[in-house]
């Protein structure tokens, strides 16, 4: 039997009510796109052909793998703070700020360019997460947010150098 879904969890913080519930939107907005920007760039791996064939589809499965990697993270924040994280294909659809392409083709130039440009989106919904959560005095969430900050950019100015000469 589902639960209501009016009932509170019963997680103990010592973040107001308030603040934790804005932390825990930023982050399912983060996990949302974490998941789109996972399937986009798995799509792109899956369906990169040219002469840099094996660089980019190696480059791409490992980005997917780190990207994937965080999203357990994002969701047990949210459930630290007492809150409920996303719970299924259509709540990430409704809070995704990333675009699906699901065009049947896609040149590799293109890929690396569309990837770079949501790893950098991903990284403004980070850095805006970050203001919330130092708001709120969330150190935990904060610091966990540089990380995944670095790793998007990272990801950003690998596709950006591996784009120069697509």
């Amino acid at each position: 039997m589902a639960e209501s879904t009016s009932s509170k969890l019963a997680t103990p913080t010592d973040l107001t009510s308030n603040a934790v519930t804005t932390v825990a939107d930023a982050l399912n907005g983060i996990l949302a796109d974490s998941y789109a920007l996972y399937l986009k760039t798995k799509n792109f791996h899956w369906h990169v052909s040219g002469p840099h064939f094996r660089d980019y589809h190696l480059m791409l499965d490992d980005q997917a793998t780190q990207i994937l990697g965080t999203t357990d993270a994002i969701a047990e924040r949210v459930r630290k703070t007492g809150n409920s994280t996303l719970r299924s294909i259509g709540d990430i659809a409704r809070r995704q700020r990333i675009k699906d392409n699901d065009a049947t083709f896609v040149s590799p130039k293109d890929m690396l360019k569309e990837l770079r440009d949501d790893n950098l989106l991903l990284v403004q919904s980070l850095r805006e997460a970050k203001e919330i959560v130092d708001e709120a005095k969330d150190n935990a969430t904060s610091g966990i947010l540089d990380e995944w900050t670095d790793l998007a950019e990272e990801r950003a100015w690998f596709l950006f150098e591996a784009s120069q000469g697509a």
